[in-house]
């Protein structure tokens, strides 16, 4: 069993930065992918970013390419997403979420591929 805690969030003006971090109770480095989903207020949840576990690999969403950078470091059992240049429209509940990885260099992008998530952590941005 994995559990997955997010931090970092908050309320922010449109241009303002963000890191959220992911910390992993059990040792994640060595098997799992991990992602950051967001569920925006009164819509489905989204896929916004996925690395895997060598962390060598890393996928994006198109809405967040270029101003959100995911990245992990498995000594730490932790993955970040660093958000720059923040929206209105990034407004959600940023969730994080593992799973077993078939190899080092594979990412998942559907939230139904992954087995564990975190509570969420509330980001606001303000226009």
């Amino acid at each position: 069993q994995v559990q997955l805690v997010e931090s970092g969030g908050g309320l922010v003006q449109a241009g303002d930065s963000l890191r959220l971090s992911c910390a992993a109770s059990a040792r994640t480095s060595s098997t799992y992918a991990m992602g950051w989903f967001r569920q925006p207020p009164g819509k489905e949840r989204e896929f916004v970013a996925a690395i895997s576990w060598r962390g060598g690999s890393t996928a994006y969403a198109d809405s967040v390419k270029g101003r959100f950078t995911i990245s992990r470091d498995n000594a730490k059992n932790t993955v970040y997403l660093q958000m720059i240049s923040l929206k209105p429209e990034d407004t959600a509940v940023y969730c994080c979420a593992a799973v077993p990885a078939i190899s080092g260099d594979y990412y998942y992008t559907r939230g139904d591929e992954y087995y564990y998530w975190g509570q969420g952590t509330q980001v606001t941005v303000s226009s």
